[in-house]
């Protein structure tokens, strides 16, 4: 066979794997750019125009919208509520889920069954999970779970969503969330506990090592170092990205109240309200999804993402 006709051969096999992965690829791919990046670009389009009750403005504003929201009080105490939620959210479900981890990985039966067990939350809706803990669990009458047991110690009953002083909601809302995703985060944890090499431990126990704390602070916890960072970074996205538990627990009839109002809620009734200001809310999804991206670049410089290891 000569070159020519060699080469034919090998271009038709390669254009027919190619044709093949656009077939499969293709609709993924227009779908992820349909739904995913025109409304991101069409967001950022809006943030420049005076974007009253319609998607297609003509008023440019230059960055007006953003001062206007910078400057706006309601705005930033919103990014208040995420740094309160995250305050708690982050470590305490980084610590339970650290735990369950632990000690699911050192069942010598049922392993698997543990695991589902404490994974399933996971899959719950965020929306049903929120009105079984509005109207079951913390509901503020003396049908509540909690108030229920409040009763049999003899204290009174809590309206645990409408008390700002003291704030009982964030119990409510950060239970939610920790009974929502801590299995989530402990396969990961599970995961990494799997990866460390066993020979690790039995060097421990010849050099003397006591098991337990002394094996997890010098052996356990820093081979999970790169699981830390990675579970720490989810965390504070998704406290970013709070919406569902605080609409679904904290708005009724009447609205959503003025306190406990994260930056998604705020721009949820900037955008969507009465006002219908999608250049606003435009505006404040941009900055949002900038202080994201700073907060996780921050975050991994500082834990050394990426960085080669000695």
């Amino acid at each position: 066979m000569s070159s020519s006709g060699y080469r034919r051969s090998r271009e038709g096999p390669v254009r027919h794997r190619t044709l093949w992965f656009w077939v499969f690829v293709g609709p993924f791919a227009a779908g992820l750019a349909l739904f995913t990046y025109v409304p991101l670009l069409w967001s950022l389009y809006l943030s420049f125009f005076d974007a009253h009750n319609t998607v297609s403005p003509t008023k440019f504003v230059g960055l007006d919208n953003y001062t206007s929201m910078l400057s706006d009080g309601a705005f930033t105490s919103s990014l208040w509520t995420f740094a309160v939620f995250s305050l708690f959210i982050v470590p305490a479900t980084y610590a339970l889920s650290l735990a369950l981890a632990l000690m699911v990985n050192r069942l010598r039966f049922a392993q698997s069954f543990f695991r589902s067990v404490f994974f399933l939350p996971a899959a719950c809706s965020y929306v049903v999970a929120s009105l079984i803990w509005k109207l079951s669990v913390f509901n503020g009458v003396r049908f509540g779970l909690a108030n229920t047991v409040l009763g049999w110690f003899g204290e009174d009953q809590t309206a645990w969503l409408s008390t700002t002083h003291p704030p009982w909601y964030w119990l409510v809302i950060v239970t939610l969330r920790l009974w929502l995703q801590a299995g989530f985060y402990m396969v990961l944890f599970l995961a990494g506990l799997q990866r460390i090499p066993p020979q690790l431990y039995e060097a421990a126990a010849v050099d003397g090592a006591r098991p337990g704390w002394q094996v997890f602070r010098h052996i356990t916890f820093p081979q999970l170092r790169a699981t830390s960072v990675a579970v720490v970074l989810l965390l504070v996205i998704n406290a970013f990205q709070a919406f569902d538990e605080f609409y679904n627990l904290l708005s009724d009839a009447r609205g959503y109240p003025p306190y406990a109002r994260p930056p998604l809620v705020y721009l949820y009734y900037t955008a969507l309200g009465q006002g219908q200001n999608l250049g606003l809310g435009s505006a404040g999804a941009v900055i949002l999804a900038l202080i994201i991206a700073v907060v996780t670049i921050v975050q991994a410089r500082w834990f050394g993402l990426g960085r080669r290891e000695d």
